[in-house]
């Protein structure tokens, strides 16, 4: 899908920021509705401050490429 290859581009430009700490972030699924399911993986998966990562970072950094997303989740293994 043409949206899964922007969006993997937006979040390469997020993920040297995560490696620095020993974390990053995988694209699951972005449904239909373009609600997007992510994975925080390595030290973000367990970090106190991946809420925040996710949030502020993430999900911030994805709406100002594509304002017409839905619902940006962070799912747990």
């Amino acid at each position: 899908m043409e949206i899964n290859n922007e969006i993997e581009k937006v979040l390469d430009t997020i993920r040297p920021y995560l490696h620095q700490d020993g974390g990053d972030v995988e694209l699951v699924e972005v449904h239909d509705n373009m609600d997007v399911l992510l994975r925080l993986t390595g030290n973000c998966s367990s970090c106190s401050m991946s809420d925040m990562t996710m949030t502020a970072g993430i999900e911030e950094t994805l709406r100002k490429s594509f304002p017409n997303l839905g619902k940006i989740t962070a799912v747990k293994d």
